[in-house]
């Protein structure tokens, strides 16, 4: 699995990956124009979309409407460690949801891959290499 980053003008950095394109800026505020998500928000979103994505599936398998249901990710900021201490998911069910698959939809939404990954995380090398010149 390899994934392209590469950059554009001003703060923008990009990734190519399975014939996507994904697009990243800075805030004004910090150098950029603003034009996409910075790289966090994105690593943000994966946890809540990725989440949604099992609730989703967990209620297409029993026929349940989605079209009504919302997940409302909050981030609390630990100033001590300059970090997000804490994500919450409140999932948003309609009234005419199943009280009995309430618990199933939780469980289901905890089978998300980011957070699996979070609670076992990856070791991250970095490393750097020139390129090697072709002469035509």
């Amino acid at each position: 699995m390899k994934m392209e980053i590469f950059f554009e003008e001003g703060r923008k950095v990009n990734a190519r990956y399975n014939g996507h394109l994904l697009k990243t800026d800075q805030p004004v505020e910090a150098g950029g124009n603003d034009t996409a998500p910075a790289p966090f928000d994105l690593f943000l979103a994966s946890i809540g979309t990725c989440a949604g994505i099992y609730v989703k599936s967990f209620c297409m398998q029993r026929g349940i409407p989605t079209d009504e249901i919302r997940i409302i990710q909050s981030m609390e900021y630990d100033f001590d460690k300059r970090l997000i201490g804490k994500i919450k998911l409140d999932i948003e069910l309609p009234p005419d949801f199943p009280e009995k698959y309430k618990d199933a939809v939780i469980k289901a939404a905890n089978l998300c891959a980011v957070k699996k990954h979070l609670l076992d995380p990856p070791e991250i090398e970095v490393t750097a290499k020139l390129h090697k010149t072709v002469v035509a």
